[in-house]
């Protein structure tokens, strides 16, 4: 079986803490995989490790089969892994079109060289264009990026991280901040991002974890505690207890 994203024995310590231990993780092409967990559970040090962001104690990462432990961040964004942040990190005097249009050349080596020929600054626009299309900003593309809601603004980060043609995406906690109203169309907007990007999501909302996710991890204290469909996340015992907030009969 070919996967998009894998983690083999993957340890992260700090010192004598263990951040991390003997994680592996096997994402499908085209998967919708969530992984949750308690706070301190290890879920954004793993996402710092798959991007290279922090380099693991032991073990591997390997994206479409291919090692990747050791690359740096922008190698690995070059192969196709992207991410977003807990926290937005926006050029708020940007309009949403200038964001994503800068992020987009930057891909395509524009930005400094306006001497290119017409036809390929004529590209970029289009594919920013299609970019505001996928992700429903269109409307807002001449919008200065600190009018915007909230949630909309977390649409523009993922643009930016989609401008970089990722196969695979790892969205850090999405909706964080973003009022409930917001959060379910981003998560409607999400769903239906193409299939030839898997995304990996980290996220605390259960209600959207659970209309979002086609497979579930649950990190407990660095370890995987359990990975499932959803269904089968929702009724393990084990699960419940530690992480979904009921008590387990004996």
């Amino acid at each position: 079986m070919n996967f998009a994203l894998q983690t083999q024995h993957l340890h992260k310590n700090f010192g004598g803490f263990v951040a991390l231990h003997d994680v592996s993780l096997n994402l499908q092409q085209g998967a919708r995989h969530a992984l949750i967990g308690p706070n301190g559970a290890g879920k954004t040090t793993l996402i710092n490790v798959l991007t290279g962001l922090l380099q693991p104690s032991a073990g591997m990462v390997l994206l479409e089969g291919a090692a990747i432990t050791h690359l740096a961040q922008h190698q690995r964004v070059k192969r196709g892994l992207a991410r977003t942040f807990q926290i937005n990190r926006l050029f708020a005097d940007l309009t949403v079109g200038e964001s994503v249009l800068m992020a987009v050349n930057e891909r395509r080596g524009l930005s400094a060289r306006f001497w290119k020929p017409l036809a390929a600054h004529q590209d970029a626009l289009d594919e920013t264009a299609e970019l505001l299309r996928t992700l429903h900003l269109l409307d807002v593309a001449m919008v200065q990026t600190k009018n915007l809601a909230y949630g909309k603004q977390r649409l523009i980060e993922i643009a930016l991280a989609l401008a970089t043609r990722p196969r695979v995406l790892l969205l850090d906690e999405p909706a964080a901040g973003v009022p409930t109203s917001e959060s379910r169309e981003l998560f409607e907007i999400i769903a239906h991002l193409p299939r030839e990007v898997t995304i990996l999501l980290i996220e605390h909302d259960m209600d959207l974890v659970f209309r979002f996710a086609e497979r579930i991890s649950v990190l407990v204290n660095g370890a995987l505690l359990a990975e499932g469909t959803p269904e089968q996340i929702a009724s393990d015992a084990q699960v419940r207890e530690v992480y979904l907030g009921e008590a387990v009969n004996a």
